[in-house]
């Protein structure tokens, strides 16, 4: 079996390094090194994703984690995380909290303008708390914003008062999440406003996504002029442009597509922060069997997945949680179910398959570990009955059906906390939540979420949250693999690139070296 599943990989890293440009977008100039050179001559970059922008680029509409990493250079809330996990002031300077943690007072920093010249105010304040709270498709901020009883501007305008109606003290995080909007302006969906370092020019579907630099920023501003995300959703292609040096900077690069990468770029190494798993949608039989989803648990060997797909770089999880969140991830759950393939045989055959099943694995297409994974993870489970179709579609198309629309039987992805929020991972498998794509429903795991957000005493809430950890595990919710090693190329004339304890591509302290 591993030499099958070596001889898939070689071929896969092959292809990664073919230096043909189908499928992706033109290049901004001749992709030579007159070019780049170029590009630092103007004080722009090139940036290359993986992944086209959202169908809606309005901060409380967006849907897809690689959208927020992109517009996290755009908008921007009165407190914001840096790249320790802490939050700062941003458009508010500093807060007040009353001694019983239910009312937060924010004082608004003056002088900050909005891309389109407006000049923000209390009033957009209230109106962005409030159309978030009325229309956000992030249900952890839904909930967390549902217990708000009221945002009020102060007379003279300086201070917004937010009262809670129970305390929270995760509340800061989501107060970051509630970008702060024009609240006289309709186009956020297709042109987006917002106050953030970069202003957003243009996009051109399928090939990229323009930014300037805001001069009139309130504070330190960018440190170029201009970048523009150029997509590739066709990894050869991403390799193309790099090995020409078409791009400056690339990030969830994997391991065999770095080593692949000339001298003219240095390589860096962090976390994805997020649960790299093989989904189960549970409404699909037979994986509403609790005991076949445990079966295929005990089929998976996460170490050799990590060895051939990374050369063991990255974290193995055993639930919806990743080590970022020290106080709440729970790793004695990251060897619950053992490798053990001759229990995930007796296990099929316990649920009435002694002779396996056959089954479809779905990955985006244009994420390279994930479809790395999918690979390993067909190899591991055909070696217990378990006849795999793996099938790669493009990320659009992810989105729309397996996301969106619910209709796959299983899935290989990566899930992040897009609010910093413990809560925020957690919450997406609650019965009735929105984002909740596998239909995982379990009365005892929506009382414990419900307890957790109920309460106001903080070791509490992390013994709540570590029993719901506990329940995806023994109920074998998913398949849980990893949080993901992250690779990132960045153009040696480069500095400045930051690693955020969230999803997010931080661009406003990038600069060329003087």
């Amino acid at each position: 079996m591993k030499k099958h599943t070596l001889a898939l990989l070689l071929s896969f890293a092959m292809m990664a390094m073919a230096l043909s440009g189908c499928g992706g977008p033109k290049s901004n100039g001749n992709g030579s090194d007159d070019a780049n050179a170029s590009r630092a001559d103007r004080n722009e970059i090139a940036v290359g994703i993986a992944q086209d922008l959202g169908d809606s680029l309005d901060p409380y509409q967006m849907t897809a984690a690689g959208t927020r990493e992109i517009l996290f250079n755009v908008y921007e809330g009165l407190y914001k995380p840096n790249s320790d996990g802490d939050f700062v002031p941003a458009l508010a300077e500093e807060y007040t909290v009353s001694d019983d943690g239910s009312t937060y007072t924010f004082t608004l920093r003056q002088g900050v303008q909005f891309h389109n010249g407006t000049a923000m105010d209390a009033a957009d304040v209230v109106y962005s708390f409030n159309t978030c709270a009325a229309t956000s498709v992030d249900s952890s901020l839904g909930a967390a914003l549902s217990n708000v009883k009221s945002v009020e501007a102060s007379a003279e305008g300086d201070t917004v008062t937010v009262t809670l109606a129970i305390p929270d003290s995760d509340f800061l995080a989501y107060v970051a999440s509630v970008y702060i909007v024009p609240d006289d302006y309709t186009d956020q969906a297709t042109a987006p406003v917002g106050t953030g370092p970069f202003r957003y020019v243009s996009r051109s579907v399928q090939e990229n996504v323009v930014m300037e630099k805001f001069d009139e920023y309130w504070g330190e501003g960018a440190k170029v002029d201009r970048v523009t995300f150029m997509i590739y959703e066709d990894g050869t292609a991403l390799m193309t442009a790099l090995s020409s040096g078409a791009v400056d900077l690339a990030m969830h690069l994997s391991v065999s597509q770095v080593k692949n990468l000339g001298d003219q770029y240095n390589v860096l190494e962090g976390t994805m922060n997020l649960v790299q798993a093989l989904y189960l949608n549970h409404k699909e039989k037979p994986f509403d069997d609790v005991r076949v989803r445990q079966a295929l648990c005990y089929a998976v060997d996460k170490d050799q997945i990590l060895a051939l797909t990374a050369e063991g770089h990255g974290t193995k999880l055993g639930s919806s949680m990743y080590p970022a969140f020290s106080k709440y991830f729970d790793d004695s759950l990251t060897e619950y179910y053992p490798y053990d393939p001759e229990k995930a045989k007796a296990l099929l055959v316990e649920a009435g398959y002694p002779n396996g099943f056959e089954m479809t694995i779905i990955a985006p297409s244009n994420y390279t570990p994930h479809v790395a994974a999918a690979q390993v993870l067909a190899e591991q489970l055909g070696a217990v009955g378990i006849r795999v179709n793996l099938q790669e579609v493009e990320w659009n198309t992810w989105v729309k059906d397996i996301y969106g629309g619910r209709n796959f039987q299983a899935t290989v992805v990566g899930f992040d906390a897009a609010n910093l929020t413990a809560n925020a991972l957690l919450q997406r498998w609650v019965s009735d939540a929105d984002k909740n794509m596998i239909n995982f429903n379990n009365p005892d795991y929506d009382r414990v979420m419900a307890e957790a957000n109920a309460t106001t005493d903080d070791a509490a809430r992390t013994e709540l949250f570590r029993q719901a950890e506990r329940i995806l595990t023994e109920q074998a919710a998913n398949v849980y693999i990893q949080d993901l090693a992250d690779m990132v190329a960045i153009n040696k004339d480069l500095t400045g690139f930051a690693f955020y304890p969230l999803y997010v591509m931080d661009l406003s302290h990038v600069s060329y070296v003087s």
